[in-house]
């Protein structure tokens, strides 16, 4: 029997002669020049006939198995650039993954990991991810990876980051939400591309979020009085259903319900998600929140939201592997320059407003952006938003400046689709050009704020 391989090759019992798994396929050959391989069957070990592949296999998926450990000789896959292997056994990252050249991405997500040797890091890693692991301290050779982009590590035991951090000066994405920490260092922000930050769930952060849902006072929704209806969507934080509710004058208002689940999410906990959306206010380019669930049968925690009319769409897909850190658009995404001026002076009120009541989104992408193809737009998911320390103004302000990054990239991809039709709107996108340099410029402390940012765009 092949190592690792489970009993009957991975077929179901009573199957006779099954379809053959994609084991079974590897094992016999049949996938030879394969550039990508999944395998979920139960694993607990590598099955060497993997490195049959070594010429051409750059993606490798191992997530969902019984694994422990990863061979001493994994270099051998010397093509490969992006491993998975969430949801196995792991308590430590396994040192051979500093010997791979090329790899670029790991991800060890919903392990056991205690444990990050120094060694475990390879040269060219872009992406990590240890969410939901148990790690209390990064090596301080974490510095040495120069090229990581996105860095995710909500739901660990980590009580403060290395000074050595702060030289990954590429880094833009960073996950740290749901960890122990008692406040960020102040060469954080400094950091130069640093865009999209997530901090909730800490001690610092919570104090905070407690206050803030305590100050804005929302309705109580009795569950008796929500009848769920088709599910709208569904996300790592939470379901969104269709709903009734029954109002106390025997009419009926058409709403979303979304029901958080309990689990933490790459971004962080849910009920920090909550906390944002219930502090955020109301605001036109903002999902309102109409009231918070009370008495679930079973326990689950939940808003009642206003409908969104169906035309709204995502204004872009999610990063892929290969873009990382940068939104996917449709080939066709383009617009009037009226149009973009609209979705973007929007979305800068929206998110103007949230840092005046000490909140940062955290998350600010144009996949987050609900739009109707004429400008109006909606900012959602408060999955990654975070509060504001409210007794370091210093450092406040410059959180609320890493969001201006954010802000600035979303423009220039806003503006390179733009189809300008006068003299008129080169000149807008000339006076856009600028807002996006200062808004992007690597010295943070010289970025503009949201509400001027807004400001700026609102008379542009």
């Amino acid at each position: 029997m092949t190592a690792g391989r489970p009993p009957g090759g991975g077929r179901t019992a009573g199957e006779g002669a099954a379809t053959p798994t994609t084991l079974d396929l590897l094992c016999s050959g049949q996938l030879a020049g394969a550039r990508r391989l999944a395998l979920r069957c139960e694993l607990t070990e590598f099955p060497r006939e993997i490195f049959a592949l070594a010429d051409t296999l750059e993606e490798l998926d191992l997530s969902g198995n019984a694994l422990s450990t990863l061979p001493e000789d994994l270099a051998r896959l010397h093509r490969l650039r992006v491993l998975f292997c969430s949801n196995n056994h792991f308590t430590e990252l396994p040192a051979a993954l500093g010997r791979c050249g090329s790899l670029e991405m790991i991800g060890f997500k919903a392990n056991r990991i205690r444990t990050l040797p120094a060694e475990a890091l390879p040269p060219a890693l872009r992406w990590l991810i240890l969410t939901d692991n148990e790690i209390d301290a990064l090596p301080p050779a974490i510095g040495r990876c120069t090229q990581i982009q996105k860095l995710m590590l909500a739901g660990n035991r980590l009580q403060t980051l290395p000074p050595e951090l702060a030289g990954c000066r590429a880094l833009e994405l960073l996950r740290i939400s749901a960890n122990r920490l008692d406040g960020l260092p102040d060469w954080l922000p400094a950091l130069p591309r640093l865009a999209w930050l997530a901090f909730a769930g800490n001690p610092f952060d919570e104090r905070a979020e407690a206050a803030a849902v305590e100050a804005a006072a929302i309705p109580r929704v009795d569950w008796q009085r929500l009848s769920l209806h088709g599910k709208l969507g569904e996300g790592a934080s939470g379901v969104i259903h269709r709903a009734d509710w029954a109002q106390e004058d025997g009419s009926v208002l058409a709403v979303a319900v979304k029901l958080f689940k309990g689990e933490v999410t790459s971004d962080g906990w849910p009920h920090s998600e909550m906390a944002a959306c219930i502090a955020a206010g109301t605001h036109p380019n903002l999902i309102a929140v109409e009231g918070r669930v009370q008495d679930h049968p079973d326990g689950r925690s939940g808003l009642v939201l206003s409908l969104v009319d169906p035309r709204f769409r995502n204004l872009a897909g999610p990063p892929s592997l290969d873009s990382c850190t940068r939104d996917v658009y449709a080939d066709d995404a383009s617009w009037p320059v009226t149009t973009a001026l609209r979705l973007a002076s929007g979305i800068a009120s929206a998110a103007a407003q949230l840092h005046a009541r000490g909140i940062v989104h955290g998350d600010l992408y144009a996949h987050n952006i609900l739009w109707d193809g004429e400008g109006n737009a909606l900012l959602g998911d408060f999955g990654a938003a975070s509060f504001l320390p409210p007794d370091n103004a210093n450092q406040a302000l410059a959180l609320q400046r890493i969001e201006a990054r954010a802000f600035g990239l979303l423009l220039g991809e806003l503006r390179s689709r733009c189809r300008p039709a006068s003299n008129a709107d080169h000149a807008v996108l000339e006076r856009w050009a600028e807002l996006e340099r200062r808004c992007t410029q690597p010295q943070v402390a010289e970025r503009p704020r949201l509400a001027e940012i807004a400001s700026a765009l609102a008379t542009a």
